[in-house]
This record gives C-alpha cells, sequence and structure tokens, in this order.
C-alpha cells in the first residue's frame, strides 16, 4: 500500500530537512549546515545582510559573517560554482561536481557571445597575469565592449573571465565586499580532492541521490532542480534505475489534494523522529532555500511568495526586498526592511499579516524578538515601528 504523508507531517519533514525544524542554538560547526542544505546561495544585492549570511544566520544565530570567509579563503572547506545560481558548495563535494563544469562550458560554446571571445590566447593571457600575479577580479583588467551595447552586455574580459570559472580553468579564491577574486583551481581545490576522479555515471547518482535526501520526498523534476546539474531524463533514468531504494508515496498538499512522488525507503523511520517545530518567528530571506522552489511552497505551505526586486516600484504587490515571516510550520507573515546605516537603524516599511493569522500581542512580541536578533546580527539598533493598531 502506498505510504500517505499528511500535510503537517510534510512540512515537519521539509523543515527538518532544511534545518529549521529546531532553535537555531546550540549547533555544530557552520559548514555541517551547509552540507545538510547542499549549497548556500549567494546574491549581489545587500538589503541588510547579504542573502548567504542571512540564509546561515537563520539556521544559527551564533554565525557572524568572518566565519564565511575563514570557510572559503582559510580552510577551503567551500567553493563557489553555479547550480541553479552562485552558490557555495562543500569542497568535498567536488569530485562530482566536475560533470556541472563540462555542461557549463558546452552551454557557454553555444551561446552566440561566446564567439566575441573565443579568441584563446587572449584566455591564456589573462589566466598567465592571475598565475603570476596571483588572484584577480575583474577590476585587474580592461576592455570595452564593441559597438552598441545591449541589456546586460559585458565586456570581453568579463566574459573570459566567466568561461573560465564556469568550465573550472578558474575558481572563486575568495570575495571582498562581494567582489569575486578569480585563482587558478589547482591553488583553491585542495590537491587530494581536485585528483580524485569519479566517472560521470556515478557522478549523476550521487547528485540525484543527495538531491532527494534534502529533498525528502520530490518527484524527477524537482531532483532535476536541486542542483541543476542533471537532466530531467538522467533524473527520470536515475528513479527507474533506483529499484527497491526507493518508495512511492502520497503528499497531502495545503488544499488537502494529494500529489505523487519518490523517497527513499526510510522514510518511515524518517516520519517517526522528526521534530515539530516550536513557536518561534523566523525572518527568512527571500533567497532562503526553504522557500526557493515556489511551487513546493505553495504545494506545502498554500503561501505565495514572489521576489519583486526587477518590479517596478507601481506594478509591485508587496514591496523591493520582502522578508517572509516562519512560526513554526507555518508562514504567518511579511515584512519589509530597510538599514539606515547612517541613523545605524533597522527600520520596518511595511508589514504584512498572511490571510487569517491573528496578531495578537504575544505574537508580536516574539516577531520583536526576531527581529532585535536580525537587527544586533547586522550591527544596527531594531526601531519598533511596526504599526500594530491598524491589523
Amino acid at each position: 500500500m502506498t505510504l500517505r504523508i499528511s500535510n503537517r507531517e510534510a512540512r515537519s519533514l521539509w523543515l527538518d530537512a532544511q534545518d529549521l525544524a529546531t532553535a537555531p542554538v546550540g549547533k555544530p560547526e557552520i559548514i555541517q549546515t551547509i552540507k545538510k542544505l547542499g549549497y548556500v546561495q549567494l546574491d549581489s544585492i545587500q538589503n541588510v545582510v547579504r542573502a548567504h549570511h542571512h540564509i546561515l544566520w537563520s539556521r544559527d544565530q551564533s554565525y557572524r559573517e568572518p566565519v564565511f570567509d575563514r570557510l572559503m579563503r582559510k580552510e577551503r572547506s567551500i567553493f563557489e560554482h553555479f547550480t541553479h545560481d552562485a552558490s557555495v558548495i562543500p569542497m568535498e563535494f567536488y569530485p562530482c561536481w566536475r560533470r556541472q563544469y563540462r555542461r557549463k562550458q558546452q552551454q557557454i560554446r553555444s551561446r552566440k557571445w561566446y564567439k566575441s571571445m573565443s579568441d584563446a590566447r587572449v584566455r591564456r593571457a589573462m589566466k598567465q597575469r592571475i598565475a603570476d600575479e596571483g588572484p584577480l577580479s575583474t577590476k585587474a583588467f580592461d576592455s570595452k565592449i564593441k559597438g552598441d551595447p545591449e541589456m546586460w552586455a559585458r565586456p570581453p574580459h568579463k566574459l573570459a573571465l566567466d568561461y573560465m570559472w564556469y568550465s573550472g580553468e578558474l575558481a572563486t579564491s575568495h570575495r571582498e565586499k562581494f567582489t569575486k577574486f578569480y585563482d587558478l583551481s589547482e591553488r583553491v581545490i585542495p590537491d587530494e580532492i581536485r585528483q580524485t576522479v569519479v566517472d560521470d555515471d556515478a557522478q549523476r547518482d550521487w547528485l540525484c541521490e543527495q538531491a532527494l535526501k534534502r529533498l525528502v520526498f520530490a518527484n524527477a523534476g524537482e531532483i532535476k532542480r536541486f542542483w541543476d546539474a542533471v537532466d530531467s531524463s538522467e533524473a527520470r533514468d536515475w528513479i527507474d534505475g533506483a529499484g527497491d531504494a526507493l518508495t512511492e508515496v502520497e503528499i497531502q498538499a495545503a488544499d488537502k489534494t494529494w500529489f505523487k512522488a519518490f523517497a527513499f525507503k526510510a522514510i518511515e523511520a524518517q516520519l517517526a523522529n522528526t521534530p515539530s517545530p516550536g513557536s518561534r518567528i523566523r525572518l527568512l530571506n527571500p533567497f532562503d532555500p526553504l522557500i526557493r522552489d515556489r511551487k513546493r511552497l505553495q504545494q506545502l505551505f498554500g503561501f505565495d511568495y514572489k521576489i519583486e526586486i526587477f518590479v517596478p516600484a507601481a506594478k509591485r504587490e508587496w514591496g523591493y526586498y520582502v522578508y517572509p515571516l516562519l512560526e513554526g510550520m507555518r508562514f504567518v507573515g511579511r515584512v519589509e526592511l530597510t538599514a539606515d546605516r547612517k541613523a545605524g537603524t533597522l527600520n520596518v516599511v511595511k508589514f504584512w499579516p498572511e490571510h487569517g493569522i491573528r496578531w495578537e500581542a504575544s505574537r508580536f512580541e516574539r516577531l520583536h524578538s526576531e527581529l532585535q536578533r536580525f537587527a544586533r546580527f547586522a550591527g544596527l539598533e531594531f526601531n519598533d515601528n511596526i504599526q500594530r493598531t491598524s491589523l
């Protein structure tokens, strides 16, 4: 008989997989959090703090920003590459990431702009400078766009650096104020890891297996999208070939309908040992992995969320940079925040309660506590300007 997992159980499983089921205190080394998540997305926009710092802080509120630089630059326990977007990935995953370098190289070669920067001599000269001078950013090079620049056009030296970074010739050495510094991969990736060879089929199997472990239950499309390092047919082939290791389950959605997914056979034992989240309110970043898959978010939580950073102000439904508010295993609202660095304050631009959620005094107190903690993390004071009386 097919195992049926209630909506409450499904939420608990997904929150636990995302390291959001227990209080964000007393956690082990932050590298263990990154391993549990699989990767942490980077984003260039800094609203209050950058996305990757916020994502890690949400899971361990003792985390502070210098830890990230230590992991990347000093310990070399994480490396940066492209999942669905620029992300940091545990260094020990590198041997099974080589296929992604090949995939990205092939994708770039198929693009029309590749022909404009395909001069291998230019790339060799840039790479030689990095070999001689050490890690360099794009600011160390200078080339101009020829003709009328199109939207999002990049000068040749940036395209060349992108190509060598995507294909694995270069790696991110570190970042300074989010500026990426490129170095030779052999100087970034430790020898014992870089020299480990895993064949392509084994890489595919590992990527699919590890995706499902982190998703807990999923279909082929979700497995494919997790790392974005296998294609849909490869994910389906892996499921077909997994045999008795997997079982089909039915998941209850927030709207009481049911949908099918695959899970590992140990799912029942996992259900029995999944903690139930408490009542703490968590301020989540718009790029948090819990909410990245909007379809899953809607299915499991009935929460409709979008990032409106690139939407013209007049057309936004919510706001520029809006943070979801998670309480236990449900979303109870969202809030737009700004940091006034000159005044040293964290300010609420607007607050929206989720439909059907009553915001009594105790809930506001829990939100106030979370925003105070977030303000301290950002080096600010929380200016409590939420208009409670209007709710």
